[in-house]
């Protein structure tokens, strides 16, 4: 394969052993260097860890976790492994409830993180002459900064459209002529529908080739949905911000799996409940160590996200593993009469159904002293408003839903447009029960 294909042949096509051994190289500097925050030094030196604990990569099982209220109780900066003279950015979590999480980054960490950016871009065919929008917010949300740093490293035209105002999104889609957009799935959706509703062709009347999606949880329904209606190729894009942002993991054009780059990050798999880890192939809860990172080192950092790790090798010819599309987040599960469901069980049952619009929402009440699921889901612009089709429509997506979920939901099919939208995250879960 030609390195015209690699945007850093040398770390992407890296033989595995030669991975290892890096990565126990970084693994050791990494542990070293965590001594420097004064959270770590302190766990460490509690579990009796040194910095000569670390002479394999198995020896990572000797480290604790950390957790996201890790990073709470040592807010602001309890973490930081530097100088603070050398911290030049700083994002943080929208933090709804209590502190949010603060991640500070040196300037080494930012020209890291733009590089995998970039290299995730160029995996999937983007080059210097593409022009790219990025509709993410811009600001404390690492969607918007991470983005641009990675577009402009690829030497692509940056088009900071940042989030939200559909119809301006439309004219610079079409003015710019704008090749590749960034979006959140629901977004991505969201404009799709605008544009038909304008009168535009998004295949026929813009430049779009090349969808970067990520943020969102979403089913490959979704994602093929997507790509109809956009005429483009949508890539699934990994990341969070105890992890820098955007760019941990990306999909190659083969759109089977995303590769990790495990020159950053090292990768575990573990049962949600026991911390066990599991076998490549099943799925468990993603757990992160970074290798390169100067500001806040993250040792076994418990993501919550459930995927697993996808065997066998690449044909794009990338060595670094692949982990399946995100399946949803542990802490995202609720429990109806004793069955665990995740919404992307439901919104994989809703994508089949071609009446059905793009938008919908779980709502989890108690009604009679028993739990109930409610359902409301829009429909899409060319159903018509029969009863008995609608009714018969109605029955059959409780049916499916019934024997995915084991549980009998109550659906609603709702008008096109009724449900709340959002420019940013979608809600799709409201649980109304007493805690």
């Amino acid at each position: 394969m030609s390195d015209s294909n690699f945007f850093n042949p040398e770390i992407e096509t890296i033989s595995r052993e030669e991975l290892k051994k890096m990565q126990l190289e970084r693994l050791k500097a990494t542990v070293k260097h965590a001594f420097n925050a004064p959270f770590y030094k302190e766990r460490f030196e509690k579990l009796g860890i040194t910095p000569d604990s670390i002479n394999s990569l198995d020896d990572l099982r000797k480290l604790p976790f950390t957790t996201k209220q890790d990073l709470r109780e040592n807010y602001p900066f309890g973490l930081i492994a530097t100088d603070m003279k050398n911290i030049v950015r700083l994002h943080s979590s929208s933090g709804t409830t209590g502190n949010p999480t603060v991640v500070c980054h040196t300037q080494h960490d930012l020209n890291c993180w733009a590089n995998r950016m970039a290299r995730c871009f160029y995996m999937v065919g983007l080059r210097n002459t593409d022009v790219f929008q990025n509709s993410s917010g811009y600001g404390m949300f690492t969607g918007g900064l991470g983005i641009h740093y990675g577009i402009e490293r690829l030497g692509a035209m940056a088009v900071p459209a940042a989030a939200g105002n559909s119809l301006r999104q439309i004219k610079f889609i079409k003015d710019f002529g704008t090749t590749a957009i960034h979006a959140i799935p629901s977004y991505a959706l969201r404009l799709a529908d605008v544009m038909l509703d304008m009168g535009i062709d998004p295949k026929k009347d813009t430049k779009l080739t090349t969808l970067i999606i990520g943020a969102e949880p979403h089913t490959e329904g979704t994602r093929k949905k997507i790509e109809e209606k956009l005429g483009v190729k949508a890539y699934n894009c990994f990341g969070m911000t105890e992890m820098s942002g955007p760019g941990v993991a990306f999909e190659c054009k083969e759109q089977n799996g995303l590769h990790l780059w495990e020159d950053s990050f090292l990768i575990e798999i573990v049962n949600p409940d026991t911390l066990e880890p599991v076998p490549d192939g099943e799925i468990g809860e993603m757990v992160l160590t970074t290798l390169d990172r100067e500001g806040m080192p993250m040792i076994r950092y418990r993501t919550r996200d459930l995927t697993r790790i996808l065997p066998g090798s690449c044909p794009c010819g990338r060595t670094h593993r692949r982990i399946d599309r995100i399946k949803g987040r542990s802490d995202d599960m609720f429990i109806v009469k004793g069955v665990n469901i995740f919404p992307m069980q439901i919104e994989k049952i809703l994508m089949q159904f071609p009446e059905l619009g793009n938008n919908y929402l779980i709502t989890i009440e108690n009604v009679n002293s028993n739990d109930e699921v409610f359902i409301e889901v829009e429909l899409g612009s060319l159903f018509t408003d029969d009863f008995q089709q609608l009714q018969s429509l109605t029955k059959e997506i409780t049916r499916r839903l019934k024997d995915e979920i084991l549980l009998t939901p109550r659906v609603k099919l709702v008008d096109k447009g009724s449900l709340p939208q959002s420019e940013g995250k979608a809600v799709r879960v409201i649980d109304k029960r007493e805690k």
